[in-house]
């Protein structure tokens, strides 16, 4: 998708001058955010960690979301990536987290939470974290690419 790049670019140059560091909880993206970020020249100054949690078990282990979030919100939910982008700084170095939770297809849709719906949270510092719901159509790397793209426009325009 065009524009990924340039936005991973802009982001790495807000973060640089404004000397942060940024780390990703990624589920749908499956590390594609961590990628997107790490292409850039110089990233190593502003990107510190990138969590791929793709299970439940993982956000549980590697985030330490709760499992009664999990249970009774469900992966893909407000609850859920807030406790990542959350657990993304308390379990790194980081001081600004993006979290990235959905249904890319073309299975694991249901009538609440269709194929193309997306969680995406970010985290700015300890107490502040945002999150906002999108439903993206097309295929499972659409739906997939839109995430990435609105997870970094998201923090860019935060920061």
């Amino acid at each position: 998708m065009q524009g990924l790049a340039d936005r991973a670019r802009e982001l790495g140059k807000i973060l640089q001058q404004r000397r942060f560091s940024v780390v990703t909880a990624e589920s749908c993206t499956g590390g594609g955010i961590a990628r997107l970020l790490t292409d850039e020249p110089g990233a190593s100054s502003w990107f510190e960690r990138g969590f791929v949690t793709y299970s439940n078990l993982s956000k549980e282990e590697m985030l330490g979301v709760p499992r009664s979030l999990l249970e009774t919100h469900g992966a893909v939910s407000e609850e859920v990536v807030l406790a990542m982008a959350r657990g993304a700084l308390a379990h790194s170095n980081g001081d600004v987290s993006i979290s990235v939770s959905g249904v890319a297809g073309p299975d694991g849709g249901t009538a609440e939470k269709p194929v193309g719906t997306v969680w995406i949270g970010w985290g700015l510092g300890e107490d502040v974290a945002e999150a906002q719901h999108f439903l993206f159509p097309g295929d499972r790397d659409e739906v997939r690419n839109r995430s990435m793209l609105a997870a970094m426009e998201g923090l860019i325009q935060r920061l």
